[in-house]
């Protein structure tokens, strides 16, 4: 999506950055689905930061205090979210694409393999995120819901209804997914147009009426002073002022989509004014009327306009979660497609634009889990502790692989590499020890999520590579075609296709079939099915047919991690690179294994029995990779690993 076709002689834009005719409705579309999630921060950040110093203080608030807090909360945005995301990652792309597993896919193909620091930081970045994606949704609704008790009329009357209005909102939102996301996807930009508006508006409303002197804020003095004369004190605060950057991952893994000019621009023009002015106006608001510390971003509004803005800032926040679910199904796919993950149903709901897909297994795994969390926790504030200690463990993998970018793609030398990055993760490591005290409190969940599905993927990968040397036959395809030119078995007409993960091995369901039905087709194929560490393979490249025997071809057919494969399309693709078959005389062969546990064979039998039954629970191989189901035969097999 981030490319755009060249008009009237103009140059071909290149990858991530899209032509002048896209530029504004790509520009448009990114306030949604890029910075809907960090938009919405301003409805707790503040006020969780201040209710520490609050607490600490008994209520008296001081406005060095406030003034502390704000230059940490604009200095986070700078140096987190300007420098590191928009300056330096958003040039790391994957032929266009964005995103921590599209970067350490790049890393793989530079290399030349998945070392084992690519893959434990690909597990940690995927566990972190799908953290992220449980927590954003409850975090953001509830903000937003409970921004009716700041409402005079309706204030000791809607406590109760907070949390019943709050899941009613999450459950609807994951129900209509399955309708795919194109209508909810055309107001993206316009809500959030109108949301970052609203903000720098009430920033500025408020800058003007309670006092200029929150200017002062802008200075790295008052964050300095702040953490140097509050110790640890200030510590526990930067846990909260934290949360001003949660959602910052999403510009640089929506690139693809967008491409880096639009991003880069909405976030210098838009975003961050209106952010900055936002938690100033929220400041002078605090340092003159100390009473709405309580909830200072729905008290910057006139009573007359709090009801509007609740509604507001309630379609912003489904809007922020909707990106969020998007980007779960997005980085579920390039996990299925690395090999991260066993094969999960996707269903593309739009027939022309890429990218909107629905996975239903994932859909309601989130939506079981944003319920819980919306049940145990009941608050936002009380979601706040365990808020940001996912965010953080993404960004510091993010700045990990920086460091490996620099060092591989860019060829720089460990020491330049290194300066690149020291400052951030610097940065980062202070956040992450502060969010460390989170733990006791409800910080511990975002790590479980991401250790429960860092397993999984373990695994899955593990398991995977068992099951493969446990199959391998020791004879290849060659030698038993040979074998047959001596004893032939009976011929009959038509086309056979053997799906097979690897293309020189004679496949399972072949050696069945001849075992079993004792017959040959007259023509006969061997397909591997691969996916290369690239967003997408052209046409062109996608397919490769080799003859390796008179009636026998190697056909080998590539995909993209942010491809669905299809053998269907491929098929019509070989025909034209040679391979000469009729689907209606073609038959695909595929072998159905019944695993059985014994924890022998390189993993202990719990992992065995998750692995299986993660293998019971993938979708089969004719629906993934969209093989005509009238025409499949499956042969099983039974086999104990």
């Amino acid at each position: 999506m981030s490319d755009a076709s060249s008009k009237g002689g103009a140059a071909q834009p290149t990858e991530g950055q899209p032509g002048t005719a896209r530029f504004w409705p790509l520009a448009l579309a990114s306030i949604g689905v890029v910075f809907g999630d960090i938009g919405t921060s301003p409805l707790y950040a503040f006020k969780e930061s201040i209710h520490h110093i609050n607490a600490e203080r008994e209520g008296a608030l001081l406005r060095d205090d406030v003034l502390g807090v704000i230059s940490l909360m604009l200095w986070s945005l700078i140096i987190i979210v300007t420098l590191k995301y928009v300056l330096l990652l958003l040039r790391l792309d994957n032929r266009g694409e964005g995103g921590t597993l599209s970067l350490t896919a790049l890393l793989q193909k530079t290399i030349g393999r998945r070392t084992p620091l690519l893959f434990v930081v690909a597990l940690v970045a995927a566990g972190m995120f799908f953290g992220d994606a449980l927590l954003t949704p409850a975090m953001s609704v509830l903000s937003a819901v409970e921004g009716l008790t700041v409402i005079p009329e309706l204030q000791g009357r809607v406590e109760g209804f907070i949390v019943p209005g709050a899941l009613g909102l999450l459950i609807g939102l994951f129900l209509i997914q399955k309708k795919g996301t194109s209508v909810v996807g055309k107001l993206f930009g316009p809500v959030c147009l109108v949301w970052f508006i609203t903000l720098g508006a009430l920033g500025v409303w408020h800058i003007a009426q309670d006092g200029m002197a929150i200017l002062a804020a802008i200075s790295p003095h008052y964050a300095v002073t702040f953490l140097m004369t509050h110790s640890v004190l200030g510590f526990v605060v930067l846990g909260s002022v934290f949360l001003c950057v949660t959602g910052a991952e999403a510009l640089y893994a929506d690139m693809g989509h967008f491409g880096r000019k639009p991003i880069a621009a909405m976030w210098t023009w838009l975003v961050l004014p209106s952010l900055a002015l936002n938690y100033l106006g929220q400041g002078a608001m605090v340092i003159a009327h100390p009473e709405t510390t309580a909830n200072p971003f729905f008290m910057m509004a006139p009573d007359v306009l709090q009801i509007p803005l609740v509604i507001l800032a309630t379609l912003a926040t489904v809007v922020a979660s909707q990106a969020v679910i998007t980007g779960a199904y997005s980085l579920t796919q390039q996990a299925v497609q690395l090999g991260l993950l066993p094969r999960l149903r996707i269903v593309n709901t739009s027939a022309s634009e890429h990218g909107q897909i629905y996975m239903p297994q994932i859909n309601y795994m989130l939506l079981a889990g944003v319920v819980i969390l919306v049940l145990t926790f009941r608050s936002s504030s009380a979601l706040a502790s365990a808020y940001g200690v996912s965010v953080i463990g993404t960004m510091i993998t993010s700045s990990i692989l920086i460091f490996l970018a620099a060092r591989r793609v860019w060829n720089k030398s460990i020491w330049f590499s290194a300066l690149i990055v020291a400052p951030f993760l610097i940065v980062e490591s202070v956040f992450l020890a502060s969010n460390m005290l989170k733990l006791p409190s409800g910080g511990y969940v975002p790590l479980l999520i991401a250790a429960v599905l860092m397993i999984v993927m373990w695994t899955w990968v593990r398991g995977t590579k068992i099951l493969l040397a446990r199959t391998r036959k020791d004879i290849s395809v060659i030698d038993v075609f040979k074998g047959l030119e001596i004893s032939p078995p009976h011929t009959v007409k038509g086309t056979a296709v053997f799906l097979t993960a690897d293309p020189d091995a004679a496949p399972t369901a072949l050696l069945h079939n001849l075992k079993h039905n004792k017959v040959l087709h007259e023509h006969n194929v061997v397909l591997n099915v691969r996916f290369a560490p690239v967003p997408y393979v052209p046409d062109d490249k996608k397919i490769e047919v080799t003859e390796i025997f008179p009636n026998l071809d190697r056909l080998t057919m590539k995909f993209g991690y942010m491809e669905t494969p299809n053998v269907s399309r491929g098929l019509t693709l070989a025909k034209k690179c040679g391979l000469s078959f009729d689907i209606m005389h073609t038959s695909f062969f595929l072998s159905r294994r019944t695993l059985l546990a014994d924890g022998k064979w390189g993993m202990p039998l719990w992992q065995d029995h998750l692995f299986i039954f993660l293998s019971r629970n993938a979708t089969n191989a004719t629906e993934f990779f969209r093989i005509p189901t009238s025409r499949v035969v499956e042969m099983g097999t039974q086999l104990t690993i």
